[in-house]
This record gives structure tokens, sequence and C-alpha cells, in this order.
């Protein structure tokens, strides 16, 4: 198992996508980052003065959960969409070991990213804190949950993302189907409709991260949140991996 994550692992590395993919997400990351530093103190963002407020902000190192996701998707359906799936396959003829490794690639990529979003975050949280006369004894026992949690849904978001390309397999399909859900449906959901949004995949993580609804209303505890995504990453990896083992790959 141990050769097969690591050959996983030198598929994903060897190739420019994924640090396409890391470029991305910071991008998202430092964006964020740099509004809410900048918008803090406003109505409705809590001042960087205040524990919500750092919260907030550090919470942003999972700005880029969409490319997790991309990325997740893309370690599958690039596989079918140059037909590398067929040799995989005939070198490890036990599918579901090449699938149990690619889903210890993905959590492995995924948490990469979460901790490339979290080094980030800490780079220019510290300053903003600092610009804005805050204490740095906030970043404390709050700020390292919020940065677990990031870490941690990274990871469950990219196994999501694989699932998703298992399941559906061409990979324009899964990446416009994924990128579709992540930044409308279940974006609007959560914003919107937050006594529905935190049952989906993104409200958990926002339960995870310990930050407030945007309109008042109550996510679930960071442990049922942290449990949700759990649950969610484990049927979507059991449903893939049922239809992977026994799908014609031709």
């Amino acid at each position: 198992m141990i050769r097969l994550v690591r050959a996983e692992l030198l598929k994903v590395f060897t190739t420019r996508m994924v640090w396409g993919m890391l470029a991305l997400s910071l991008c998202f990351t430092a964006i964020g980052l740099v509004a809410l530093s900048v918008l803090s103190g406003g109505p409705g963002a809590p001042a960087l003065t205040e524990p919500d407020g750092v919260r907030n902000l550090f919470s942003q190192a999972g700005s880029g959960l969409v490319f997790a996701f991309v990325i997740g998707t893309l370690m599958i359906t690039g596989e079918y969409r140059f037909q590398t799936i067929t040799y995989t396959f005939l070198v490890t003829p036990r599918r579901e070991r090449v699938i149990a490794a690619k889903l210890m690639t993905c959590a492995v990529v995924g948490l990469l990213f979460g901790l490339a979003g979290i080094a980030l975050a800490f780079a220019v949280g510290i300053p903003a804190l600092l610009i804005k006369g805050a204490s740095l004894s906030l970043i404390g026992g709050d700020v390292a949950r919020v940065c677990a949690g990031v870490a941690a849904a990274m990871a469950l978001y990219t196994i999501l993302g694989l699932a998703l390309g298992s399941l559906l397999r061409n990979q324009v399909a899964a990446i416009v189907v994924g990128v579709a859900w992540v930044y409308v449906l279940e974006s609007l959901l959560v914003a919107l409709l937050p006594s529905v949004g935190k049952w989906l995949p993104g409200g958990a993580a926002q339960a995870v991260y310990g930050v407030s609804s945007p309109l008042g209303g109550d996510y679930l505890p960071a442990w049922a949140g942290a449990a949700l995504l759990v649950g969610y990453a484990a049927a979507f990896a059991i449903v893939a991996s049922a239809t992977t083992i026994r799908r014609d790959i031709t």
C-alpha cells in the first residue's frame, strides 16, 4: 500500500496541475485575507480586536476549498481521460487497493493545501492585527481550532472531489458540477439559508472553523461539523469505490 501511495503522490506532484491549483488557492486566500482585514469593523464584520474577528480572519485560510475539490477530481478523471487508468489496474489488479491509495493521496494533498493556506494566513494576518492595534494574544486556542479545521476540511474536500470524479468520470462535467455546487448552490444555501446550509459540506466546514453565520443563524457545533464532513467524505468514497471496482473501464 505504501508503494501505491508513493506512486500516486509521484503522479500528482510531477504534473503542473497541482501547482496551478495551489497557486490559485493561495491567490483566493490572499484576496480573502486582505478584504477581511480592510473591511473588519464595518457593518456585519467583527473588528480584528475581537475574538470573532480574529477567527473570521484566519478562517480565510480555507478560501481555496474549491481548488482542493478540483484537484481531487482531476486525480481520477485525468486517468480516465488519458486512459492511464487501464495501466494502473493492470499493474494492480485489486482495484480496491488503488482506490484506497488514491483516497490516502487525496488526504495528503488536501492537507498540504490547507497547511499552505494557514501559513499564508499567518503571514498576512499577524501584520493585519498589528496594524489594527489588536493584541497578538488573541491568537490562541480558537485560532488553532480554526487552522485544524481548515486542514481537515481541505483534506476531506479533496476526497469529495475524487469521489465525484469517480462517479462521473468525465473531467469537464465533474469540474463544472463541482464548481457550480461549491461556488453557487452550496454558497447560497449556507449564506442565505443557514438552517439548511449547515447540513451541507460547506456549512459543516464553517462549523469546524468556528465562524459565525452572516445572517445570525447557528451552525452546528465544531465536533458535529467535523463528524458531518467525515460522513460525507466516507459516503462518497464508498459509493465511488463500489462503482469503480465493478465498472468496466474500457
